[in-house]
């Protein structure tokens, strides 16, 4: 296989799947066979025509003559069609075998975001696949058939073979050279571009903030600094290109003009025929012109090397998990045990050493200041946090052991930035899955959103395209939340479910709450908000990363009201006496 960079058994995930593919390459490589060698038809044709019909005036040789050259060329053109054919066809089956991998790896790898992979897996993919089933792989078969059109150039006169062999390493150093001067360039267009990009795209997604406080001029300024470094960038890659495409042209021009002028000087020395002449002509230029094409999809084949590590690179990273493994529905009893959960870039932990215990049938409240760790150990929780030492059990079974499929209708989240998808209402609730009435209406009415969704002319199938413009905050919310309680989950992890919920919808997020654990589901809720308070079992209160309390919720609560009323009548103490110990 072209791109597989292991060898022996140790092939990746990625060069095995390519590797399965060998055959049909190697029927590809038969018709590549096939189609050159009957490319030396034209020459003998004109080799017959010139020193064999001319000399003869035989109408019945030229007939003969050309009946079976096109016949010949029939069979060539039919080789190239079947190659293209399988080339087709390998393209689909290689993107069948891979597209749902990389699909799934790519959602693995967003957990990750300083990877920088994901956004373009899919990119890589095509880029691979196009490659092989491409221009690109036809130079690669038809390349090494130049040496036996030069071997034939040789017979006729050698000469004419050590000229094409002189074109051919110009052609090769032209290559190497232009691919050289336009690689610096192609790489500063390529990061300019992106850069300015992704700047473009952050204004948009904000584009009503932008446009109510009147930042637009200010941001078209540091936008046109940004267009104007691509515009530069692009400038300098494009002169580059044109050059070496200026060079290569000359070369071209030139290996016809001389070839064709030492063609001449043989004939004046008796050394060619003059059909031979024509002929040496046109097999030069059938010699080189794989090489011009290999030069030609250097660039291609650099692109997808690379294509191939970084897909390679992410499949190694994120194994697929085994689809045979199944386990009985969960009960949601959740243990951690010494976890530990880091981030890039950081030295210092986000978590440390969390020991925890989630029993079924209860409801237990987070809380603690911003940048305690709350939202990392909900993330730890449903599995989705990358970096994570330490065990972290669902019904005695380690998270990362069960299938994400299967765990997925048995696990409610509700994260803080709230995401819905392209799709109706009713799709967003089911998940995106298949649709069970009953089950939409019952998680929609948990939530209190029942009564709006009816107001809506189209109801449940309203698109939410529409209906987010005519969604509230609170309201999205509660779409997201019903999402989260459908099909009635056995673990259900709510990162401020509240944060923008009026009196209303407090109620029907502590009648959710109550329903749920009356039902046996294990909740997690973590919130600022004291409102949820009056539905919690227990109650966590975390600081810099550990848990400073944990408990009962009326014995955590009457041991913060102690701590607040002790540093409250200290306080006084502290101020007037600054050097006295506080009072015990």
């Amino acid at each position: 296989m072209l791109l597989s960079v292991s060898s022996g058994s140790a092939r990746s995930e990625l060069g095995q799947t390519l590797w399965a593919f060998r055959r049909e390459f190697a029927v590809v490589g038969w018709y590549s066979l096939v189609a050159n060698v009957l490319m030396l038809t034209p020459t003998l044709y004109m080799l017959q025509v010139y020193d064999r019909v001319m000399v003869s005036r035989s109408e019945l040789t030229l007939l003969v003559v050309s009946v079976l050259a096109l016949l010949l060329l029939g069979f060539m053109a039919l080789a190239e069609w079947l190659r293209s054919r399988v080339l087709v066809r390998v393209g689909q089956r290689i993107d069948d075998a891979l597209s749902n991998r990389v699909f799934q790896a790519s959602f693995d790898a967003s957990l990750r975001p300083n990877e920088g992979r994901q956004g373009r897996a899919f990119a890589d993919l095509t880029e691979l696949r196009q490659f092989l089933t491409g221009n690109g792989v036809f130079a690669l078969f038809d390349t090494p058939w130049a040496p036996i059109y030069i071997a034939v150039l040789m017979l006729m006169h050698p000469m004419l073979g050590w000229l094409a062999v002189a074109f051919a390493g110009v052609q090769l150093a032209l290559a190497w050279w232009g691919q050289r001067a336009a690689r610096a360039p192609a790489q500063a267009l390529h990061q300019s571009q992106t850069d300015e990009n992704r700047f473009l795209q952050s204004k948009l997604r904000n584009a009503e903030v932008v446009q109510a406080m009147g930042m637009l001029p200010g941001l078209k300024q540091r936008w046109q600094q940004r267009h104007d470094a691509v515009m530069q960038q692009h400038a300098a890659a494009q002169a580059t290109t044109h050059r070496v495409a200026a060079w290569s042209k000359f070369v071209r021009y030139c290996q016809q003009s001389l070839m064709l002028g030492a063609g001449a000087l043989l004939v004046i020395d008796g050394e060619l025929s003059p059909g031979a002449m024509i002929a040496a002509n046109v097999l030069a230029a059938r010699a080189l012109a794989p090489i011009d094409m290999l030069a030609g999809t250097w660039k291609a084949f650099l692109s997808a090397r690379l294509a191939y590590d970084r897909l390679r690179r992410l499949l190694q990273d994120h194994p697929t998990r085994d689809l045979a493994l199944r386990r009985v529905a969960p009960r949601g009893r959740v243990e951690l045990r010494g976890v530990v959960a880091r981030a890039p870039g950081r030295d210092q932990p986000i978590l440390h050493g969390i020991d925890l215990t989630l029993e079924p049938g209860t409801v237990t409240v987070v809380m603690g200041p911003s940048g305690s760790g709350k939202s990392t150990l909900a993330r730890v929780v449903v599995g989705i946090w990358p970096d994570v030492q330490g065990e972290v059990l669902l019904d005695e079974h380690p998270l990362q052991s069960w299938s994400r499929v299967e765990l997925g209708g048995h696990l409610g989240y509700l994260p803080q930035d709230i995401e819905l998808f392209d799709g109706t209402i009713a799709q967003n609730i089911a998940r995106m899955g298949q649709e069970d009435p009953q089950a939409v209406v019952a998680a929609a009415k948990i939530t209190g959103l029942h009564p709006t969704i009816l107001r809506f002319p189209k109801g449940y199938d309203t698109p939410m395209g529409e209906a987010g413009q005519l969604l509230s905050g609170g309201q999205r919310q509660r779409v997201a939340l019903a999402r989260a309680l459908y099909g009635n989950p056995a673990l259900v992890v709510l990162d401020e479910p509240n944060a923008n919920l009026d009196d209303a919808g407090e109620a029907a997020l502590q009648h959710a709450l109550r329903a749920l654990r009356e039902a046996g589901r294990t909740v997690l809720v973590v919130s600022h908000r004291p409102g949820v308070l009056n539905v919690a079992d227990r109650v966590v209160v975390m600081r810099e990363g550990r848990i400073e309390a944990s408990g009962a919720r009326d014995d955590v609560m009457a041991r913060l009201a102690q701590a607040a009323q002790a540093a409250a009548l200290a306080g006084p103490h502290d101020n007037d006496h600054p050097h006295r110990a506080p009072a015990t």
